[in-house]
């Protein structure tokens, strides 16, 4: 009679494989994301004289607010009329000034589009309309 000793194993036993494929994957990540780093290099130097400004032109603001009223940065406008000859004023000073328009959410959509072809008539295209992030 056979005892249990003399069974032959027809099963490879994986899981020390599985561990040395999974040491070698984690060294090649962090390899990689250490060679991703950058190379350090000493960067020229320009004269002040030659540095671009950076200054942009100051962004307005536009708000409506929920019963229609309008105010351009903190100003108060009155009418519409108002409001285009502002933003002319400004749109002639600095011609790539960008708006943003912040409507209250219980305002009127047509206060909004309003204010919206104001911008059009001016000639302001970089328009940015502002929102909260959903939760």
């Amino acid at each position: 009679m056979a005892s249990a000793d003399d069974k032959s194993y027809d099963d490879i036993n994986v899981t020390p494989m599985v561990d040395l494929y999974l040491v070698l994957l984690l060294i090649f990540i962090i390899m990689t994301t250490a060679g991703v780093q950058g190379v350090k290099v000493d960067l020229p130097r320009a004269s002040k004289a030659a540095a671009p400004k950076m200054d942009g032109p100051k962004m307005q603001a536009i708000t409506i607010d929920n019963q229609g009223k309008i105010r351009l940065n903190t100003t108060p406008i009155s009418s519409l009329a108002e409001l285009e000859s502002k933003l002319s004023a400004v749109k002639a000073s600095a011609p790539d000034t960008p708006v943003v328009v912040r409507g209250d959410r219980g305002s009127q959509y047509q206060g909004v589009m309003d204010v919206l072809d104001v911008l059009g008539r001016v000639g302001i295209t970089k328009i940015g309309l502002a929102t909260e992030p959903s939760k």
